[in-house]
């Protein structure tokens, strides 16, 4: 499968939640690497460190600072062992598709800036499939033409 991961695919594998089993059944059904951008692995590694911090003031918020070391642990493993696949991207051509994105796409679908850079790597690496379960970047790949799974 020609598939694009974003971070909330990425959650779903690394952390446990509702959309967790659909992560895990996708990523064992296809048994193929998850290829996600460096983008995307930054932005997964900054929201685990934010929720420490979420965490560290308000216990209900976020989660602990062990949960987000374990997380990142076993991200780092999958990473070494092949499981991920960090694809290199040319991010001129990515920030002109993410410039034409914005364009056509933002004032009618109010769309985050990582989002559109998501989705502008998923086209430039001619990816068939984004993996998401966010709903405004699912929105987003369908107006771009893309196939949204799982």
């Amino acid at each position: 499968m020609n598939a694009f991961a974003d971070t909330s695919f990425l959650y779903a594998l690394y952390r446990q939640q509702e959309n967790s089993p659909v992560a895990d059944a996708l990523v064992e059904k296809v048994r193929e690497p998850v290829n996600v951008s460096s983008l995307v692995l930054f932005e997964f590694r900054q929201s685990a460190r934010v929720q420490v911090f979420r965490f560290s003031k308000d216990r209900t918020q976020g989660f602990s600072k062990r949960e987000a070391q374990l997380m990142l642990a076993i991200l780092e493993e999958n990473i070494s062992i092949g499981a991920l696949a960090i694809v290199p991207v040319d991010w001129q051509d990515v920030h002109s598709a993410a410039e034409r994105l914005s364009s056509q796409h933002t004032a009618s679908g109010g769309h985050r800036a990582l989002d559109i850079l998501h989705v502008a790597t998923a086209i430039h690496l001619k990816a068939r499939h984004v993996l998401t379960f966010d709903k405004n970047q699912t929105s987003l790949a369908k107006a771009a033409g893309l196939e949204v799974r799982p």
